[in-house]
């Protein structure tokens, strides 16, 4: 009997820390995730009713997605610890068909795409040759880096043109937040050490709020139930237009995708087959028409949270199946989710730079596996990453190319793919047919 009870204690304390490390994904996407939402819905003027909908959906259906993506079916699913959120570089091109052909076309082009990467899924898959570990080492390396100065701009206030953008107490919560994460990263143990971002969120973020930088009116206003609701802005229409221009959209992501599902083989130690990601594409797509059917958003894997797990050094699947239920829950009870809004941006930006300096040197630590000896591995990374963060600073450069082109080559992680992938094609294979 005594030993029946140790039991059932033991199984309660591991449940209860996956949970603890669910949440540290949820709070690690949450506000990226977010933003999309407020970002499209603010573009569109949407009511104040309308935008609780489409917030607490967009969150619901991350949930979603993310349990599609974590369990291995014939059909879908990668069955890595992943986390699903709607990809950033889909805001301007869905605003773009929203502003001009209405919300209803904007929801049918995102259906289109997730038809479209759901079918291309195998052909897609069977590119894996061509990323060996000098294109996935370059590709998760500038996945990384490129986000660093996303979390910075977080750390200074959000806004680089408001007036309290770098204040010092924007900057004191910031850089706090930071040092939390190392202290319990330097002197924590076991549990402890892996929830380190968590603790820093949390912790920095009370003191925050006793310097009065917490908001609970988000709390207040939101309501207590929203249920899921088909076609609830209206029954999709469709346009060829804004059907490719996500169709582009939804490549870039995959291509980022491919990163983050190499970035968490080598993490978790698990050879990806073509089967393998077959499946996590398809995942990816169902989860997109899903969105359009319930008007919310395309959904893709969230690179966010990879810093997490590299953190945590967790690498199973029980956390993040938490994390999907607590989406769901947080989905449908919009007061709940709203708390997790509260949190103040210079925390969520000492997170963030955390996180993703971590992915950037996890592709510095693939690079590491490459013969740099081989003047071609060199010009592939080094001209493949400098493309990657040139861009990423300078999207513009492209503003008089067609729309579609600055679609695909405004994205630093997209240009750094093709680059590396086209590169170690011109060079590694021209090298291995002049040796033999």
């Amino acid at each position: 009997m005594t030993v029946t009870t140790h039991v059932h204690h033991l199984n309660f304390a591991d449940q209860w820390k996956n949970f603890v490390l669910g949440f540290q994904h949820l709070l690690a996407m949450y506000s990226g995730d977010v933003l999309v939402p407020l970002l499209i819905g603010q573009y569109l003027h949407f009511s104040t009713l309308q935008m609780t909908y489409l917030v607490s959906i967009d969150i619901f259906m991350c949930g979603v997605a993310t349990l599609l993506q974590l369990r291995r079916t014939p059909i879908t699913g990668i069955g890595l610890p992943v986390v699903l959120g709607c990809a950033v570089q889909a805001v301007t091109p869905l605003e773009s068909i929203g502003g001009k052909l209405g919300i209803t076309y904007m929801y049918g082009a995102i259906i289109a795409a997730g038809i479209f990467v759901f079918l291309i899924a195998g052909f897609f898959a069977k590119l894996k040759r061509f990323f060996p570990p000098v294109v996935t080492g370059s590709l998760i390396t500038i996945i990384g880096f490129t986000l660093v100065p996303v979390g910075f701009q977080d750390l200074g206030g959000g806004s680089a043109s408001a007036h309290a953008f770098g204040s010092p107490a924007n900057l004191l919560i910031g850089f706090l937040t930071i040092a939390i994460i190392l202290v319990f990263n330097a002197f924590g143990r076991g549990f402890i050490k892996s929830i380190a971002i968590l603790l820093g969120i949390l912790i920095a973020s009370f003191i925050a709020g006793a310097m009065g930088f917490v908001s609970l009116k988000p709390v207040s206003e939101a309501a207590w139930f929203h249920a899921p609701q088909l076609f609830f802005f209206g029954v999709p229409k469709f346009n060829v237009s804004a059907m490719v221009t996500m169709m582009l959209v939804s490549l870039t992501t995959m291509i980022e995708s491919t990163g983050v599902f190499f970035a968490l083989s080598d993490i978790t130690g698990r050879q990806l087959t073509s089967k393998d990601l077959e499946r996590g594409y398809r995942a990816e797509g169902i989860a997109a028409i899903l969105g359009g059917l319930f008007n919310t958003f395309p959904y893709s894997t969230f690179s966010e949270n990879v810093g997490v797990l590299k953190m945590s050094g967790v690498k199973t699947r029980r956390p993040v199946y938490y994390a999907a239920f607590l989406l769901l829950l947080l989905g449908l009870l919009p007061k709940v989710g709203a708390l997790a809004t509260v949190i103040p941006t210079p925390v969520l930006g000492g997170a963030m730079i955390v996180m993703f300096g971590m992915v950037g040197v996890q592709g510095v630590q693939i690079l590491h596996k490459v013969d740099f000896s081989n003047n071609a591995n060199l010009l592939t990374a080094s001209v493949s990453i400098g493309l990657g963060l040139g861009v990423t600073m300078y999207p513009h450069i492209f503003q008089y190319m067609p729309t579609e082109i600055q679609i695909i080559l405004g994205n630093g992680i997209v240009v750094t793919s093709v680059s590396a992938v086209l590169l170690n094609l011109l060079f590694n294979h021209r090298w291995a047919r002049a040796t033999n």
